[in-house]
């Protein structure tokens, strides 16, 4: 026992799955919610990726939503509880780490004017972006349209409102840029860009 799932050595992906790469583990409690088929969109997961027990993907019927997409790159890992919403679009590169009860959420609901009840409102969608190399600490929050650049590191816990820069630290809720990972700096005149593009210097 090495307390990695079992690798899915069967002809045919699982179900709800559309393709899944050479050596993928994958755990027997990964539930997906996928109705409908469509060519070119649904649910792919690359080479040597790994998806621990309690994982959920969801994407909702791709026939009526046709934002519905989730593709997962190689070599990623979704730990243990990790909720994944391709509602609106989630597009996870290679190398990724998710941590345990993460939490990326490509699709909201409208919250004003009647009717009083929530689940009677329409849905709201926003693709989500994680770049390769990229790290989504335990229980982490990512809402609807927000890319989290290359090598970024998101905190434990942290709720993200904004886009992350490559290399970045964020945490908190909001989350908060902390600092840039060490050896990877932005040369000066690219922090610069950064910065005014966020109305920070002038």
């Amino acid at each position: 026992m090495t307390g990695l799932p079992d690798v899915w050595n069967k002809d045919t992906p699982p179900p709800g799955i559309d393709y899944i790469g050479k050596d993928v583990r994958w755990a027997e409690t990964v539930t997906c919610y996928r109705l409908g088929t469509t060519q070119g969109r649904g649910i792919s997961i690359g080479e040597g990726s790994v998806i621990f027990e309690y994982v959920r993907l969801v994407t909702g019927d791709l026939l009526l939503n046709l934002n519905a997409d989730i593709k997962i790159g190689n070599q990623v890992w979704i730990n243990t509880g990790a909720y994944l919403s391709g509602e609106g679009g989630l597009y996870i590169g290679d190398k990724v780490l998710i941590g345990p009860g993460a939490k990326l959420l490509s699709a909201g609901h409208v919250i004003d004017g009647p009717p009083q009840a929530v689940i009677d409102h329409g849905l709201t969608y926003g693709a989500i972006h994680i770049g390769d190399g990229a790290w989504i600490g335990a229980g982490a929050c990512i809402l609807q349209g927000r890319n989290i650049g290359e090598g970024a590191v998101v905190g434990a816990g942290a709720v993200i409102t904004k886009d992350v820069d490559p290399f970045s630290i964020v945490a908190g809720n909001p989350a908060r840029f902390i600092r840039w990972r060490k050896g990877f700096e932005p040369k000066t005149s690219l922090l610069k860009r950064i910065l005014k593009a966020r109305s920070l210097i002038f």
